[in-house]
């Protein structure tokens, strides 16, 4: 691009503008972020119109219509009391350092062209897989989500089996009913089945039913070869870990690729306290684990970890002639381990944090959530009209109230955001309404529970 065009000048506007920007970003840092709460599509073309324009609007112009009305529009995910989904908290050094990324232009796919970042990203991982147990072999990459790194590390899966288990067969991932719909989502792209097993009382996919629903299913379905096993530690409805014990030893006795997904719950890993909860993770072939959930990483970083780094590579690497100069044995290009080539240093701002806060901080912080859902459990079991669905595992409060149905939830939630309370959305549990807490926040306190368990009258 031209100088004389002005797009790329750095000029006393754009200085100014940067000002400005910079002073944004710190200010919502320094002081409690908004809830907020979205618009309709004709509120904000009422409000803000047509923004693309011939000469455009000017970078403070269009700045103002980014703080005064769309960023309004937006629901503040690391608002204390936003309890819906698996709401994210990213740290103040994880924030400020995304900026860092974003305004250095770093290219994070190869160790030619991103050595410093690959380096560091790599120390971040290894961090996760020493706390999984998993040996020196292991490696991988920071993908954009879950989805993505559950896909990546199933498309590995399925190419180690066309290797070990030759013939023409119907591929098939053995998970429970309760796996993420990322698994089902991958298994439609890579056009192979499913088999979804029943969980047991307990809300957990065990080794032993998964054995024999394995054996019944590849008997009655000839043809049909399940290749992989898809074990959830931490559910996002309830939180529930995975009989991962069980799954490994079947998996070893069947053969077949063991991966653990963990996107919320393998945060858990940071505290002792609930380490041995996830026993068996250390015999993963993959495993996956957002640090953008519960280990305080702005979006989007997700952490996939092949327990042997060499099969991720083989199976993702693309080859091009221009491509060529980045080959590398040395197992040190992140885009060879993942559906991705083109890739911005998502783990950067996640490593920066770790490096600054240390892991004792990290450790502290998840044992905040842990203690406060327990807290929280206590306080609905002191109130007759609320009934907890399960006691908590992890973070994840579940819970009904006496009396209410479908359209009661829904009616109170909408009031709670209306009135810029809070954000819980209504979830399912065996065919019934419930509600659920999702305490990943180290900035929630016991007050902000009470105060949103306060309008449930």
């Amino acid at each position: 691009m031209c100088q004389t065009c002005g797009v790329h000048e750095f000029n006393e506007e754009v200085n100014s503008l940067a000002q400005e920007i910079l002073e944004y970003s710190l200010e919502r840092l320094r002081l409690d972020p908004p809830l907020d709460h979205p618009r309709t599509f004709e509120e904000l073309s009422e409000l803000v119109g047509q923004t693309i324009t011939e000469n455009g609007l000017g970078g403070h112009e269009a700045l103002r219509i980014f703080k005064e009305i769309l960023a309004r529009s937006c629901i503040s995910t690391d608002h204390p009391r936003n309890l819906a989904f698996i709401p994210a908290a990213p740290s103040e050094y994880a924030s400020l350092f995304d900026l860092v990324v974003a305004a250095s232009s770093l290219y994070g796919g190869s160790w030619t062209e991103g050595a410093g970042a690959v380096y560091a990203e790599n120390q971040a991982l290894r961090w996760i897989a020493d706390l999984a147990g998993m040996p020196e072999s292991a490696g991988g990459t920071f993908v954009q989500g879950g989805t993505v790194g559950n896909l990546s590390a199933l498309v590995a899966a399925r190419y180690w089996a066309r290797r070990e288990i030759p013939g023409n067969h119907r591929w098939t991932i053995a998970c429970s009913e309760e796996a993420h719909s990322s698994i089902s989502a991958a298994a439609d792209v890579m056009d192979v089945a499913v088999l979804s097993i029943p969980c047991d009382g307990q809300g957990r996919l065990t080794g032993v039913q998964t054995k024999i629903s394995i054996r019944e299913f590849e008997k009655s379905n000839p043809g049909h070869k399940v290749f992989a096993i898809v074990g959830t530690a931490g559910t996002t409805n309830l939180g529930i870990i995975d009989d991962l014990v069980g799954l490994a030893q079947c998996a070893e006795e069947l053969d077949l690729w063991f991966h653990v997904d963990g996107a919320y719950g393998l945060a858990a890993l940071a505290s002792p306290r609930t380490r041995d909860l996830f026993e068996g993770v250390a015999e993963a072939d993959s495993l996956i684990v957002d640090p953008h959930k519960w280990l305080f990483a702005p979006f989007d970083a997700c952490a996939l970890i092949y327990r042997d780094a060499r099969i991720g590579k083989a199976a993702h690497t693309q080859r091009a002639p221009y491509l060529d100069p980045l080959e590398d044995d040395g197992l040190l290009n992140p885009s060879d381990y993942a559906i991705q080539l083109t890739r911005r240093p998502r783990g950067l701002p996640f490593w920066f944090s770790l490096a600054a806060n240390g892991a004792k901080k990290y450790q502290e912080a998840i044992e905040h959530s842990l203690n406060l859902a327990k807290e929280c459990a206590e306080m609905i079991r002191m109130r007759s009209d609320l009934q907890l669905v399960c006691e908590p595992i992890l973070s994840i409060v579940a819970f009904t109230k006496q009396g209410w149905r479908h359209e009661d939830y829904v009616r109170w939630s909408d009031d709670l955001l209306a009135k810029q309370i809070g954000f819980v959305t209504p979830s399912t549990h065996n065919h019934e309404t419930i509600l659920r807490f999702a305490i990943v926040n180290p900035w929630t306190r016991r007050s902000d529970l009470e105060l949103i368990l306060g309008t449930l009258v």
